[in-house]
């Protein structure tokens, strides 16, 4: 038979798994690094590849079928998917730590990777979406996600206090309270009261944290989500646009948690991120 029958299909990325990029309580964090096949755009994305709170390297297999990878080492870009932990051993404040001590390595590899470590993108799906909101709202002058120039987000969680339909009670709520306390009250809740509690749950909510400092931002929803409503993305939106902040939404008719056909939204947000981050004059470092 024809030898090129035996071919496999040439990838765009060449990926590295397991780099441990910080080291927390004994316990290793792990980020994949994928680098394009082709020519390199000079820029590098974060992908927060982090799922219902957990970062086992199942989210990053997700984010592989979704075409996540392909699509963006096609472009050119270099993605580290950065690994921040799972809600079985850290806490929503200790995920973010990890996260920048993540995006802080890529920093320090920036002329390894060939990448502009002052004009990066920041990416994620569901939870990773929340935690990349987070970081990107909560970020000082000076500190790692900083850098970050440009969002994209898929169906994130943003108001933990006003979560669609439901007003959550974080004592009591059996489903979503149930994470929240896991996600910011490992310890439980001494001696607080409601008020303070209430201020503890909005001091993690994105969409209560924005600030006109934030970088542009892209959310990709359904209308049909069964775990995180639209209502989620639509509220930061109006958070965003509220102190001028560039921020658009794209709204996917049907569109569950996630869809069969999310890769053609992923190529949308990649050619969102050209645009915002200016990649064609940018490129080819």
């Amino acid at each position: 038979m024809p030898e090129e029958v035996f071919a496999a299909e040439e990838l765009a990325y060449k990926q590295q798994e397991n780099i441990v990029f910080s080291e927390v309580h004994g316990f290793g964090l792990l980020m994949d690094v994928f680098t394009p096949t082709g020519t390199s755009n000079g820029l590098a994305i974060v992908d927060v590849a982090c799922g219902a709170f957990h970062s086992d390297r199942g989210k990053i297999n997700d984010h592989k079928k979704a075409g996540m990878f392909d699509t963006f080492c096609g472009k050119g870009y270099t993605v580290f998917a950065v690994r921040p932990g799972s809600i079985s051993k850290f806490s929503a404040p200790e995920m973010i730590a990890n996260l920048n001590q993540g995006v802080s390595w890529v920093i320090e590899h920036a002329e390894k990777y060939q990448i502009d470590a002052d004009r990066m993108g920041l990416m994620g799906a569901s939870a990773g979406g929340y935690l990349a909101c987070l970081d990107a709202v909560t970020a000082e002058a000076g500190s790692p996600a900083a850098k970050f120039k440009a969002v994209g987000v898929f169906f994130p969680p943003t108001d933990l206090l006003n979560y669609g339909p439901v007003q959550l009670k974080v004592r009591t709520d059996p489903f979503l309270g149930k994470t929240v306390r896991r996600l910011l009250f490992p310890e439980g809740f001494g001696d607080l009261d409601d008020k303070a509690l209430d201020e503890r749950v909005a001091k993690f909510s994105p969409a209560r944290r924005v600030t006109s400092s934030a970088p542009p931002f892209l959310f990709i929803h359904g209308d049909a989500d069964p775990l995180v409503p639209l209502q989620q993305s639509e509220v930061m939106v109006e958070a965003l646009k509220a102190a001028n902040v560039s921020a658009e939404l794209i709204v996917k008719p049907g569109g569950a948690h996630p869809w069969p056909t999310i890769a053609e939204e992923v190529a949308i947000m990649a050619d969102w991120f050209d645009k915002t981050l200016d990649a064609e004059i940018g490129g080819g470092q």
